[in-house]
């Protein structure tokens, strides 16, 4: 029997009920998936104090060995309190109950001697414990496996209110002595030997009960190093896989189309930097290779000129493209901007988004099929069963990491030959880090401004700076400019010192009163139409301000505003801020960003608003977020965008293991390109459970 893919129920101290819990609530089905829910943080239980060495101030979590010498009640019904006196050769302490009291009670033994674990609080001077961890001593002396450092595991509210800490750390030790003999080794002695890697079987142990600091150290490195393993096997078995097939279109000319957009529509000179994408990306598509390129560039870096031309190449061949956004207003946006460069040329072009109206969605789904329509843009609409593409030959996906694996991958099934894929984002990623993540994409990068585009001016203020900053917004109005207003929150967070958009709203409106100004505002609850009209009102000048959360980040696109105000800005990622300021400097004025803060920051908060301050270089920003956050914005960008559950591994923290592991894929893959060896049979599996899922092929998707 194979017990690591046994049922949890089976598991002592589960049972239906709570199998039903651990399924819904952490996706935990068998053995093998709570032995893979790793601990998050340790608590060392090495150290027993004595009840006189617990001090106010002291360590937060406290052990001690003491007798139970009396035990007392007060109050009745709800408000039921049982107090028992615990006591050692140092001092007393009491161990109080509000809840449970008619379990505990039974469970409590005057005159035994128990390990007591819990929160120490002091009143007058008398050490207390609220609901402590109770073990006689026979049972803290028999504890299943011995290990001084005991795993705090991920939990949800449901499931701490029934198992708690130690009731979770049991069911592990339970499954551990069920499935310890089952483990089976998936790496090959040789590549253990040369990456240095503890057995498998000793990791699992050491990860869940972890014999000392360094051995906890090497399983964490054993098991980040064998996800990341996977991975890389996936990926570069699939990019193999992928320039093997001799299967992707031809686009072999460039045409009227292209050449007549190029002479005559440009709306600026191209960059060095984007010319040399747009030559990557013809050189890819007269390969015979289906092309699959990640372009990455900074916000306003012109992708959206790249990726249009390369729609026309696509045209001038006979095939159709589309692009699809992750909103409706970038949707919109981008519609509006290619309509306008196209103007006067034959080029037809269509809109498709989940509240398009029936006569567009009629127009543009006949377009399509017929092939009438040559450039399709829109939001996830695109992937519906009914949008039919008569020869959809390039598909362009903007701010990718927007988008689930699944729907990015429904695309290419709109043909029978998979089409070209270009997948942009804004967010920068540092190039070690894409190339190594991205192993089977090709990268892109586009590191320069357009001619004209003036650096932003970014400046950190705090509260006090307030009446400055109110004085210089009315500047630049005055001047005919417009300015946003961001806020991190819709409605005050009782947990949070934040400034919220509604107060914010209020606040800016009485010093920005009617009919001089008008004030708009636009957050991810409003309606539709709402949020259309608050938008429109900015767009065309009739607001100038708009107060908005962090909706406006991506895809919009007003050259008049020149000022971007980000409120509490502490509490936004780096990549989040450099997206914000982004949305300001898409004329040709001057413009800036004012980063407003509390007066108290942290060490980490104070780094960021400085280095905002510092550079207007998103890449240099992205490998300072590494530095600095390690599991930051970038984690939760590429995240996102992943076919595959890792449950250990960072992609951001823990890049050094993923080189290697890229490292040791290429050497495996170039000695036995298909794991046919027999000593690679657990590499073979290893590879199938960090592919992704089996009945979608990511293989030409990013």
């Amino acid at each position: 029997m194979d017990y690591l893919k046994s049922d949890i129920k089976f598991v002592s101290g589960v049972g239906e009920a709570r199998a039903k819990l651990l399924d819904r609530e952490l996706n935990i089905r068998t053995v093998g998936d709570l032995l893979d829910h790793f601990p998050f943080r340790y608590i060392d239980r090495t150290r027993i104090y004595r009840i006189a060495e617990i001090v106010d101030g002291g360590p937060t979590l406290v052990q001690f060995r003491a007798r139970i010498t009396g035990v007392s009640y007060a109050g009745e019904g709800r408000r039921r309190r049982f107090t028992a006196y615990a006591q050692d050769a140092s001092g007393q302490a009491e161990l109080v109950w509000f809840q449970g009291v008619s379990w505990i009670e039974k469970r409590i033994e005057v005159g035994r001697e128990y390990l007591v674990f819990g929160r120490p609080a002091f009143y007058r001077g008398q050490l207390q414990m609220a609901h402590p961890e109770l073990e006689t001593m026979e049972q803290a002396l028999s504890r299943r496996p011995e290990s001084g450092m005991q795993g705090i595991y991920p939990s949800t509210e449901k499931i701490s209110n029934l198992l708690g800490t130690k009731g979770m750390y049991r069911i592990v030790c339970n499954a551990w002595a069920l499935a310890k003999d089952r483990i089976r080794e998936t790496l090959p002695a040789d590549l253990r030997d040369r990456y240095g890697l503890m057995p498998l079987r000793e990791a699992y142990y050491n990860i869940h009960f972890p014999q000392s600091a360094e051995g906890l150290r090497q399983a964490q490195y054993r098991l980040k190093f064998e996800e990341l393993l996977g991975v890389q096997l996936g990926i570069q078995s699939r990019r193999t896989e992928r320039l093997s097939k001799n299967d992707g279109f031809l686009f072999t000319k460039v045409g009227e189309v292209f050449n007549t957009f190029y002479k005559e529509k440009l709306p600026f000179p191209l960059t060095g930097a984007q010319k040399r994408v747009i030559r990557e990306i013809r050189q890819d598509t007269v390969t015979g290779y289906q092309m699959n390129r990640l372009l990455q560039g900074d916000v306003g870096s012109g992708k959206t000129l790249v990726a249009l031309m390369s729609m026309l190449l696509a045209v001038d061949n006979g095939f159709q493209a589309c692009m699809m956004a992750p909103t409706e207003i970038l949707a919109r946006q981008h519609f509006a901007t290619i309509g306008r460069m196209l103007e006067g040329m034959d080029v037809k072009i269509a809109v498709l988004t989940g509240s398009s109206k029936a006569r567009e969605r009629k127009t543009a789904l006949e377009g399509i099929a017929s092939g009438e329509v040559q450039i399709l843009i829109g939001t996830h609409a695109l992937i519906e069963d009914r949008v039919q593409f008569a020869d959809l030959g390039l598909v362009v996906i903007d701010e990718q990491h927007r988008f689930g694996v699944e729907q990015r991958a429904r695309l290419w099934t709109k043909n029978a030959r998979p089409p070209h894929i270009l997948v942009m984002t804004a967010t920068p990623i540092p190039r070690t880090l894409a190339m190594t993540l991205y192993g089977d994409l090709d990268v892109s990068v586009i590191d320069e401004l357009p001619p004209g585009r003036r650096p932003i001016k970014t400046y950190h203020y705090t509260d006090s700076a307030r009446l400055k900053l109110f004085g210089f917004m009315r500047q630049q109005i005055a001047l005919g400019r417009q300015v946003y207003v961001v806020y991190p929150l819709i409605q005050e967070s009782e947990s949070m010192d934040y400034k919220d958009l509604t107060d914010g709203y209020e606040a800016i409106s009485r010093d920005f009163p009617l009919p001089q100004y008008v004030t708009a505002i636009c957050h991810g609850k409003m309606k539709p139409a709402d949020k259309e009209e608050s938008m429109r009102q900015f767009k065309s000048g009739e607001a100038q301000i708009l107060v908005a959360t962090s909706v406006i980040e991506v895809g919009v696109d007003v050259p008049n505003a020149t000022v971007m105000v980000i409120e509490s800005a502490e509490r936004f990622g780096l990549s989040q801020l450099h997206q914000l300021r982004g949305r300001v400097g898409r004329g040709g004025e001057q413009s800036y960003c004012i980063l407003m803060s509390g007066e108290k920051l942290s060490r980490e908060s104070r780094a960021r608003l400085e280095a905002m301050c510092e550079t207007n270089d998103g890449f240099r920003l992205a490998e300072l977020d590494l530095k600095l956050r390690g599991a930051g914005d970038i984690n939760g960008t590429l995240q996102s965008g992943m076919a595959f559950d890792l449950k250990i591994a960072n992609p951001t923290a823990d890049v050094q293991i993923l080189s290697r592991s890229r490292e040791a894929a290429e050497e495996i893959l170039a000695a036995d390109p298909t794991l046919s060896h027999p000593d690679h049979e657990g590499l073979q599996a290893l590879r199938r459970r960090y592919s992704g899922r089996e009945e979608i092929d990511f293989s030409r998707i990013s």
